[in-house]
């Protein structure tokens, strides 16, 4: 029996929605209007099922629309939706990665990256005005503690040609001595110096970042992932000063009898509800450096961005474990005047148990890359459908990097998972690989059979059940973009492209392009290029680069 290809639930239009509604009755309903509906150009077949109405589209109306439409619209496909046309286009901004100069890249910022990756690139398609920032933590005591530890270990060539590794053995060197009072000593100088601008000490500070900086693009280029700005807390220690006189003068900051400052966040102004953001002794700014970033910092960072961007919305990409400091930063820039807080908005994520390469935990992004793409090239090397291929080492980089992020993308971001790269990299099922492989499959398809440019392409003949699943999939693209957009859950579009590619697999089974009358071959070719087409777009919003050979 025929699919059909939009469903209407009775007891959605009907007044009585109550339980007592009995199914008999609704049932009885969707027969009568059934009755009084006729079909026309459009719609070739009404049916009811239980409480519900089935619309089936006449067969040669869907194949011709869907994949005209595919094939003019292109890389816009789906964007161009009627549902996104009330849509304002807006400005923004948005905050993620986030690492700390010197420390490891865990795989916190690694899912941060490649989340906030994400959504700019759907915001982007959408026809917003995206800014994406890169908030560094390159500022605060540490620094102390790592300029005295340069001044030890470090080596001017090693911080040159390899700043994050050399960076993170010297702080883990010099950590080994951190509750030395000579030590602390230094390190509180060396940071004092840095405060009041010393020459030597900002120009070392400064190779530290640039150099950091410079390391960091490149790594992130073999993720597919760039910034417009790279910003950290260096940029706001004076402007987080104006942050707390603001506090003050509006009379938010309040000290308790221990002297600690407080902002009440609780309505009846009882302190049941309030945020710490200085220590009594003042110094507290020294000593946890925490406390300056999570508040004064932030504060200033976010009504910096608001006078330079003027955004619309300001998005912020970090592990849930940092949700009530965001929310507490919104309520505390509210109380402060700025309406605009309501439009800042966090989308956190949860944490991934497990991942670790062959030689232990990770430590930076680059041994995610290698490990990733090592383990793919052994996988390529191991299988008996590997083609000979121009450049192993790349495919197995961009087949591993779809591996990693359809199975970080493949449940609510909210939740905790367990990273396992023999699943991530199997080549079947709902994976990453299985992605690459029909795009790449389809690919090869197209190059077979000359790779013109299809006209004039007499569709009507895609008449068969596995050529018309094809269709009403693709007619849905822009739904599921839709969900994202709202939500910005890339598990939509995650499980849509999973079952986009099990039907062009069945269907490429089903319906040889070779072998068969040239018209029939035209609009099987013409149905698979769509596919591929609708398969790449959404691989890339979501960050992978599809590969055409495997």
């Amino acid at each position: 029996r025929r699919v059909a290809d939009f469903q209407l639930s009775i007891a959605s239009v009907t007044e009585d929605s109550s339980s007592d509604c009995l199914a008999q009755d609704l049932n009885l309903q969707a027969q009568k209007l059934a009755e009084r509906l006729k079909c026309d150009a459009v719609v070739s077949e009404i049916s009811t099922g239980p409480g519900t109405l089935n619309f089936t589209i006449n067969r040669e109306l869907l194949a011709k629309t869907v994949l005209q439409q595919v094939l003019k619209d292109g890389s816009e496909y789906g964007v161009r939706s009627e549902l996104f046309s009330t849509v304002p286009r807006q400005k923004v901004v948005i905050e993620f990665s986030s690492p700390n100069i010197a420390k490891k890249f865990h795989i916190g910022h690694l899912r941060s990256t490649i989340v906030g990756n994400f959504i700019a690139n759907l915001k982007v398609a959408l026809g917003h005005e995206v800014t994406r920032i890169n908030y560094l933590g390159d500022w605060g005591m540490q620094f102390g503690l790592l300029g005295v530890g340069f001044q030890r270990f470090g080596n001017k060539e090693k911080l040159k040609f390899s700043p994050l590794q050399h960076l993170f053995e010297v702080y883990v060197q010099i950590n080994k001595t951190a509750e030395d009072e000579n030590t602390k000593k230094l390190a509180k100088d060396f940071f004092r110096k840095l405060e009041e601008h010393d020459e030597q000490t900002l120009s070392l500070w400064k190779q530290f970042r640039d150099f950091s900086i410079e390391e960091y693009i490149r790594v992130y280029k073999r993720l597919g992932v760039h910034f417009d700005e790279y910003s950290g807390e260096s940029f706001y220690q004076e402007k987080s000063q104006e942050v707390l006189k603001m506090l003050e003068d509006k009379g938010l900051l309040q000290k308790t009898i221990k002297g600690t400052g407080i902002v009440d966040l609780s309505e009846e102004k009882d302190l049941s509800t309030f945020s710490t953001v200085m220590r009594s002794d003042g110094t507290s700014l020294y000593i946890t450096r925490q406390l300056l970033i999570i508040f004064f910092r932030d504060l200033a960072a976010a009504i910096d961005r608001m006078n330079k961007h003027s955004w619309d919305t300001m998005i912020y990409v970090t592990d849930k474990s940092q949700s009530n400091h965001f929310q507490h930063l919104f309520q505390i820039l509210k109380l402060m005047g700025y309406d605009w807080a309501e439009r800042c908005q966090h989308v956190s994520f949860g944490l991934v148990q497990g991942m670790k390469t062959r030689r232990g935990e990770v430590i930076f992004l680059e041994d995610v890359l290698n490990e990733v793409r090592s383990r793919m090239l052994q996988n390529m090397a191991s299988s008996k459908t590997t083609k000979k291929i121009d450049d192993p080492v790349e495919t197995a980089e961009k087949v591993g990097l779809a591996a990693l992020i359809i199975q970080d993308f493949r449940g609510l971001l909210s939740s905790d998972y367990q990273f396992s790269w023999d699943r991530a990299l199997q080549s079947r099922g709902d994976t990453g690989v299985f992605l690459q492989y029909t795009h790449a499959r389809l690919h090869s398809l197209e190059q077979m059979h000359g790779n013109e440019q299809l006209t004039d392409v007499n569709v009507a003949c895609l008449q068969e059940p596995d050529a018309i699943a094809v269709l009403q999939h693709l007619l849905r693209y822009d739904e599921v973009l839709y969900r994202s957009s709202q939500d910005l859950q890339p598990k939509h579009i995650v499980s849509y492209l999973l079952t986009l590619s099990h039907l062009a697999a069945v269907a490429h089974k089903t319906l040889p392009v070779k072998g068969s009358t040239p018209d029939l071959a035209q609009a099987r070719l013409c149905l698979f290029q769509a596919a591929r087409l609708v398969l790449a777009n959404g691989m890339k919003l979501l960050g992978i680069t599809p590969v055409t050979q495997m």
